[in-house]
């Protein structure tokens, strides 16, 4: 009776518990986290000080894991209820937890499926590709969450679909039977460099437990580049990093933790901010990618949950079998997100590459599609933060998520790692140029040759010269309208700018106006708004009724999460219904419109429900009777009020709690909404047109989880005092691209439907 009250007692200490027997479970401490293996399922484990006084308990998984995270640092014991306790393990912070360089240059990593040990004892899964010869090589990691030491994938099908002889093709090219999971890796090994995919702790066969992005899986990539660095067969002891999506992104964390030995990062497809770019933009909740996105990420780190890993281990790999030990433990990201109705900076802020961007010191090559039907289009609010990083190059282009591997851009990324990781430039290889854009054109439903190389001549230092000389922003246009590779990814033309924002950049507004113009004149009526339940007000206001229905709809419904990347997608891009929508149209415009970067929705608005929400969907009439998708926004309208950094062209919406106002009920109310970044030319001859609506219908994958409640009435009022309007960021009509109106549909991330005029309603709000 003793002991049991002992086991309770704040003041348990030397005097008994360090008495007890040792306990036969596995104790590992960390940064900041101490985890227990082996114990019995369903046991209590108590955490204590090192001399014995309890701090917290908690209950071990059904395979008897356990992890306390968020532990001070310090000494402690972990005691159960036998009783039996454990020796003292060491936690640490963050700072102060690097280790020595003996600890990297103790690891050798050979070809084939490796283990890389991290400043905690944890051992991650990591493939080495190695090309033929003796090396050094350059060399890449890819590092994230999938599979990327996945050693049972190979090429060798696909080229016989391709009708390749593969006979003797593994010599020269090793690459086509062992073959890296993702495509950057793939394309890197193809390319001649040395490449080494890595498993997450918590993912694959890596051992611990999965939180997105915590500080753990930080540390873990830094120990992995140091890793990697120290090889042998590395060229130069200096690392890259490569990946498009998850892999992009984790480039961002990891750089920001400044290994000595990385050289430049190339992330693809990546945000800006986790929470206001893909979880919940406008502080609605994207149920259609980023929720299913965290659920699919964690159904796949459970205790083998990839196919791959049962069969590694079945294979006799007891270190895969071993590391799923603490799966159980995996953060549910989905309840972690699903938690919080408002923006929390102690959560969020960790996670938003926009907060500490500041922090990355490499060369940064980065792609993104203004459509990206996945991570969205907020990267560009990037490229302002990159402030330490001595090179960057940026590129961004109309298309799909996975466009960054298009032909035309991949050579480009492969002259940034030749100059900045190969210190060597190379050609690419016949192989790749014989069959690359086959392969390619796997993805993409349509073949497109590689470019040219270009900087071939002179000496490394040269070509680095004139390629830092180069302007640092690349706008590729109309991807998709080539005539002879319709849909497919490759572009018209490109205009390159000096900076982000370009100089030349200039805000343009437009007003909203009776019978649904939108004109370059601000409202002259000075008659206020009709109240509530009049029954005209077309010339002063325009009202719809919301449809949270339309939150489940997206343009390209289906399972197939590919199915953007085509060069035909079969969108389903619907009309605005009647009365659920106000829509507002330009004259046909006198000369090109160039559309470029973010813009703002400055709407009056005014609701019969203080919760609502409401969506913008901005397309181009063009003068041969046809409609092209541009972009969107949407809008909580408790979280309109604009931030403390907001500009002309950027309301810069908090989202945090104390910064939301509900909708004071049918009272006209500002509220600015925003653009996402867009670049696209609008030809002379066509109109802008924009839609406000509810969230959704209008997008590939996003979809929306709308505020309880009954619909609401909502109006939109254009006179003097309540001017409503839209500003876009714009820069003069120039030649770098084409003058042809692309072909509908032919554009990349954009679908193209015939065009439907649409008559607006009267105010639709009640008293």
């Amino acid at each position: 009776m003793v002991l049991s009250l002992c086991l309770l007692s704040v003041g348990c200490s030397t005097a008994t518990a360090l008495t007890w027997p040792r306990a036969t479970f596995s104790v590992q401490g960390s940064v900041n986290q101490i985890a227990v293996t082996d114990a019995r399922p369903g046991e209590v484990i108590t955490l204590r000080t090192a001399d014995g006084y309890q701090v917290r308990t908690a209950t071990t998984d059904k395979l008897g894991s356990l992890v306390f995270r968020d532990v001070r640092a310090g000494r402690y014991r972990l005691s159960d209820a036998t009783p039996a306790i454990s020796a003292a393990v060491t936690v640490s912070d963050v700072a102060g937890s690097t280790p020595k360089q003996s600890f990297y240059d103790r690891q050798q990593l050979g070809e084939g499926l490796r283990y890389i040990t991290t400043r905690d004892g944890t051992k991650l899964s990591a493939y080495v590709y190695l090309p033929p010869g003796p090396g050094p090589f350059p060399t890449v990691v890819e590092y994230y969450g999938y599979d990327p030491s996945n050693p049972t994938t190979s090429l060798s099908d696909q080229l016989k679909k391709l009708n390749v002889d593969t006979n003797g093709i593994c010599e020269v090219v090793p690459i086509a039977c062992h073959t890296p999971a993702q495509p950057a890796s793939e394309i890197a090994a193809a390319l001649g460099y040395a490449v080494v995919g890595v498993n997450m702790r918590g993912t694959g066969c890596s051992g611990g437990s999965y939180d997105f992005f915590e500080p753990l899986q930080l540390l873990d990539g830094y120990d992995v580049i140091e890793t990697v660095a120290v090889q042998p067969w590395v060229k130069g002891h200096k690392v890259g990093m490569v990946g498009l999506s998850y892999p992009g992104i984790s480039q961002l964390f990891v750089a920001s933790t400044q290994p000595p030995h990385l050289a430049a990062i190339t992330p693809m497809s990546v945000y800006d901010d986790t929470v206001k770019g893909v979880l919940a933009p406008g502080g609605i909740f994207n149920k259609g990618f980023a929720l299913a996105w965290a659920k699919e990420v964690l159904n796949n780190a459970k205790p083998y949950g990839q196919s791959w890993t049962k069969k590694v281990a079945d294979a006799g790999d007891e270190t895969c079998a071993a590391n799923q030990r603490l799966r159980l433990q995996n953060v549910d990201t989905v309840k972690k997100a699903r938690s919080r109705d408002y923006y929390d900076p102690k959560l969020a802020d960790p996670v938003s590459p926009y907060l500490f961007a500041h922090k990355i010191k490499v060369p940064l090559f980065m792609t993104g599609a203004w459509q990206d039907e996945q991570t969205g289009p907020r990267f560009s609010n990037l490229w302002t933060r990159f402030t330490n990083a001595p090179v960057r190059k940026f590129f961004a282009f109309n298309g799909a998520h996975a466009d960054g591997f298009s032909p035309e851009t991949l050579e480009e990324w492969k002259l940034f790692l030749d100059i900045y990781v190969a210190g060597e430039r190379t050609p690419i290889p016949s192989f790749m140029r014989q069959f690359g854009p086959l392969l390619v054109g796997d993805t993409f439903g349509a073949v497109v040759d590689f470019p040219p190389d270009r900087l071939t001549s002179g000496t490394i230092g040269q070509i680095r010269k004139e390629y830092e000389a180069e302007p640092e922003v690349t706008i590729l246009w109309d991807r998709g309208a080539q005539p002879d590779h319709i849909g497919a990814p490759s572009s018209t033309g490109s205009t390159r700018f000096d900076q982000w924002p370009p100089k030349e950049l200039t805000p343009r507004r437009w007003y909203l106006g009776p019978r649904g113009t939108l004109t370059d004149t601000p409202p002259a009526s000075t008659t206020p708004p009709l109240a509530p339940g009049a029954d005209d007000g077309s010339d002063r206001a325009a009202g719809f009724v919301t449809d949270r229905a339309l939150a489940d709809k997206v343009t390209l419904p289906g399972d197939s999460e590919t199915a953007a990347f085509d060069a035909h997608p079969p969108y389903r891009w619907d009309h605005d219904d009647a009365g659920k929508a106000a829509v507002f149209l330009t004259q046909p415009l006198t000369e090109d419109l160039v559309l470029m970067g973010k813009g703002s929705l400055d709407l009056w608005i005014r609701s019969d429900r203080p919760e609502s929400e409401v969506a913008l969907t901005l397309s181009e009439v063009r003068p041969d009777g046809k409609e092209t998708y541009l972009q969107s926004g949407q809008l909580r309208l408790d979280l309109r009020q604009p931030g403390p950094h907001a500009t002309v062209l950027d309301p810069d919406h908090t989202g945090l709690e104390r910064d939301a106002r509900p909708m004071p009920v049918n009272t006209w109310t500002k509220a600015r909404v925003e653009v996402f970044p867009v670049g696209h030319v609008l030809r002379a001859g066509s109109r802008l047109r924009l839609s406000i609506h509810s969230p959704g219908g209008d997008k590939p994958r996003w979809s929306w989880i709308p505020q309880k409640g009954p619909e609401a009435h909502l109006d939109v009022a254009f006179t003097k005092g309540h001017a409503s309007s839209l500003v876009l960021g714009t820069v003069p009509p120039h030649d770098g691209y084409s003058a042809d109106l692309p072909a509908c549909p032919s554009l990349r991330g954009q679908p193209c439907r015939e065009f439907v005029p649409f008559t607006n309603s009267p105010p639709a709000s009640r008293p």
